[in-house]
């Protein structure tokens, strides 16, 4: 009876260890602060079983393991200095009923819309473009607000996405640099590791703060500078569906398309209003979030836009 006792009591053991090792927080993986001398066998980003995420860090010292978890937290507020995470599961379903409910918008929906967060639209317009809010503006001075909408809509609808798809891997970016793990003011050359892409991260934060053009409570003063570079396998996708580009224009679309510059307010713009910015110097472009985190390689992107992603990546900024 008691040989029985200890043979169910060690399987017990063994499976409660099973469990554990699928844990971000179990023995054989430590989170931050703890300091790995080679990167962890787990993927990047992963999901414990409690619902976390987690992604992988490289630093001068080792790689770490932090947690970046998209989730609704305390108010987050510059000119405040309260540094919660925000609302950064809401979505402006008031606002956007088929976004709320299906992660994309609907076309007649926006056609229809006079109002965004109480805001008139030809305010938001007169706010967003250059010289309003900002001296880059949030669109640019050709632009407004409701068709850069559309047009980056049909944009995540073609590569199979949502938008809300588009703004976890920025949350993801911008929560590691939220919590520290990165450092405390500035982020030089730090790699994050995301589906199997060696991401580049450099940051610095103003002195000042943006408020938004939107009447939510959406602020920002970080500049934050995501880069990959391109494998020689995507190198050879790019000259096999460009072979007449001039050796400058390549250039041009290779760098729309493995660089974005962007602030703390585009994962929440991606979130609640599925807005990038227009083609201004802090759009989160979405062809660009797409290859830079892997959500789609750059094989099927090219399958889905052909030789229109260079007008697509490259036109607009000259005339705005």
């Amino acid at each position: 009876m008691y040989n029985y006792f200890f043979k169910y009591l060690i399987l017990l053991i063994c499976i409660l260890l099973l469990f554990s090792s699928v844990s971000g927080n179990q023995p054989g993986f430590k989170l931050y602060p703890h300091v790995y001398k080679s990167r962890p066998d787990l993927p990047s980003p992963y999901i414990t079983s409690e619902s976390s995420e987690l992604i992988t860090i490289k630093t001068l010292y080792g790689f770490l393991l932090v947690p970046v978890t998209q989730e609704n937290g305390d108010i987050y507020s510059c000119m405040y200095y309260l540094t919660g995470k925000g609302k950064q599961l809401y979505v402006g379903n008031r606002d956007f009923r088929f976004l709320g409910k299906g992660g994309l918008h609907s076309d007649s929906e926006l056609d229809k819309k006079k109002y965004i967060t109480g805001r008139k639209i030809e305010l938001i317009n007169y706010l967003a473009r250059p010289g309003g809010f900002s001296h880059s503006g949030f669109i640019g001075k050709n632009e407004d607000i409701i068709s850069v909408l559309k047009n980056d809509n049909r944009i995540v609808k073609h590569l199979g996405l949502k938008h809300n798809d588009l703004a976890k891997p920025l949350f993801h970016v911008w929560n590691a640099i939220l919590g520290k793990y990165l450092s405390k003011r500035s982020v030089n050359n730090a790699i994050i590791f995301y589906n199997d892409h060696k991401i580049v991260i450099n940051a610095e934060a103003g002195k000042g703060y943006q408020e938004s053009i939107f009447h939510d409570e959406v602020e920002g003063k970080w500049n934050i500078h995501i880069k990959k570079e391109l494998k020689e396998s995507e190198l050879k996708i790019l000259n096999k569906i460009f072979p007449l580009l001039s050796k400058e224009k390549m250039g041009k679309l290779i760098t729309r398309l493995t660089g974005i510059q962007i602030s703390e307010m585009n994962p929440f713009y991606i979130m609640r209003y599925g807005f990038y910015e227009g083609h201004t110097d802090f759009r989160a472009d979405p062809i660009a979030i797409t290859l830079i985190f892997g959500l789609r390689p750059l094989k099927d992107i090219t399958t889905i836009f052909g030789k229109d992603l260079y007008t697509i990546m490259c036109s607009g900024y000259d005339q705005n």
